[in-house]
């Protein structure tokens, strides 16, 4: 997942704050409401992800985006865009990940012996 094209963000993107990044984004802390992350490789949020984000941007189809809490107000991997379903947000909070699957975003739990 990780290579020498990653960069580490240790801070909250706040609203009118964007990442713009040809590799890996991993961000330590949040992306709130108004942030942007947008990375040609993979995205990780180590915290709430309720912003922007845009994996794969140069059309890799096989780019993630990872994230403790997934409430994106939108959500793009490669050509392929998304957002959070509308609905309850009090659901256990467990880390998910997004990912292209026959042709759309899907968004699951994320556990380590899954398929990749």
């Amino acid at each position: 997942m990780m290579d020498e094209n990653t960069v580490l963000v240790q801070r909250t993107l706040r609203s009118g704050q964007s990442i713009y990044f040809d590799g890996n984004v991993v961000i330590v802390g949040d992306v709130n409401p108004g942030g942007e992350v947008v990375a040609t490789g993979n995205v990780v949020v180590m915290g709430y992800l309720r912003g922007v984000v845009h994996a794969g941007a140069g059309g890799n189809e096989k780019a993630a985006v990872y994230a403790f809490r997934m409430r994106p107000t939108q959500l793009r991997i490669a050509n392929h865009i998304t957002r959070a379903p509308d609905g309850d947000d009090n659901g256990p909070i467990v880390p998910e990940i997004a990912r292209i699957k026959d042709g759309t975003v899907v968004i699951e739990t994320f556990s380590s012996g899954s398929e990749r």
